[in-house]
C-alpha cells in the first residue's frame, strides 16, 4: 500500500486525463494513491461532459486547451497525465503550453495502429443496445488482463462524448502533438497484457523518440490498466517525477 509517512510536497502539479468516453473518475484511487505520496493532482470532467460544453464541433485543441484550464495558474510546473485516449489529449496540452509542461506520462497509449480485430470490442464495451452479458465480454477481451474483474467498467461509459472525442482528434493534425512537442521527457507506462496495445509494440514511441522516452511495463493489466493496477501507476509516475530536473521539486 502507500507510504503517507513519505509524502512530501514536490512542487509539481500532475493534471490527468481519462480515456475515451470515460470521466474523471477512473482516476480515483490513483489520484488518492498520488496525493498521498506527495503530490498535487487535478483531475477534471473532459470537455463534454458538463452542461453548456459543445464538443460537437471541437478539436484535440479544444480538449487539451479545456484540460491545461482546469490547473490554476499558481499551481506550478505540471506533469501531464492522459490514459489510452486522454494521452492524445495531454500531448497536445505540451504542445499548445510548452511554458507550464514540463513532462507527459501516457498510461496504456495506443500505438500508431491499432489491432483491427480488436476494433470490434472497444466498440462493443459502450454500446447501450447490447446485452451486459456481450458487453462484459467485449470489455474483458478489449480492456482487462485475464483473470481480472470487468465488472466496474460495464458503468461510466458515455457513448456520445466518445464519439465526438473520435471527431476531435480526427479534426487534429496527428503530427503536430504525437511527439508531444518534442521537447518533454515522456514516461510511457504499459500493460503487459494490453490487448490494444500489445507488447510487440511497446518500444515503437521509444525507437522514434530515443532518450525521451522511459518505458515502464506493469503485469497483470490490460488497456483498463487503472482499476486493475492503481498502486502500481501511482507509484510509476512518483518515481518518474522524482527523477524530473525541476528545481521546484529538487530534493
Amino acid at each position: 500500500m502507500f507510504d503517507v509517512t513519505t509524502a512530501k510536497e514536490r512542487g509539481v502539479t500532475l493534471l490527468l486525463a481519462p480515456s475515451l468516453g470515460r470521466g474523471a473518475e477512473d482516476f480515483t484511487t490513483v489520484a488518492a494513491g498520488l496525493r498521498a505520496l506527495g503530490h498535487r493532482v487535478v483531475a477534471p470532467e473532459p470537455f463534454g461532459l458538463a452542461a453548456g460544453e459543445d464538443v460537437a464541433s471541437a478539436n484535440l485543441e479544444t480538449l487539451a486547451s479545456h484540460l491545461l484550464s482546469a490547473a490554476p495558474q499558481d499551481s506550478g510546473p505540471l506533469v501531464v497525465v492522459g490514459h489510452a485516449f486522454g494521452n492524445w489529449v495531454a500531448r497536445m496540452a505540451a504542445v499548445m503550453s510548452p511554458q507550464r509542461v514540463v513532462a507527459v506520462v501516457l498510461l496504456a497509449a495506443a500505438r500508431r495502429v491499432i489491432p483491427a480485430d480488436i476494433r470490434p470490442s472497444i466498440d462493443g464495451s459502450f454500446d447501450p443496445q447490447l446485452s451486459e452479458a456481450d458487453r462484459l465480454g467485449h470489455l474483458q477481451r478489449a480492456y482487462f488482463a485475464s483473470g481480472r474483474d470487468a465488472r466496474p467498467w460495464l458503468a461510466g461509459w458515455h457513448p456520445e462524448l466518445a464519439a465526438a472525442q473520435r471527431l476531435a482528434a480526427a479534426r487534429s493534425d496527428r503530427a503536430k502533438w504525437w511527439h508531444a512537442g518534442g521537447v518533454v521527457p515522456i514516461l510511457d507506462i504499459q500493460a503487459a497484457q494490453d490487448a490494444i496495445a500489445p507488447a510487440s509494440q511497446a518500444m515503437e514511441l521509444r525507437d522514434e523518440l530515443g532518450d525521451r522516452v522511459t518505458v515502464v511495463t506493469i503485469d497483470n493489466a490490460g488497456h483498463a490498466l487503472l482499476p486493475e493496477q492503481p498502486v502500481e501507476v501511482a507509484e510509476a509516475i512518483d518515481a518518474f517525477v522524482r527523477r524530473l530536473h525541476i528545481p521546484e521539486i529538487a530534493r
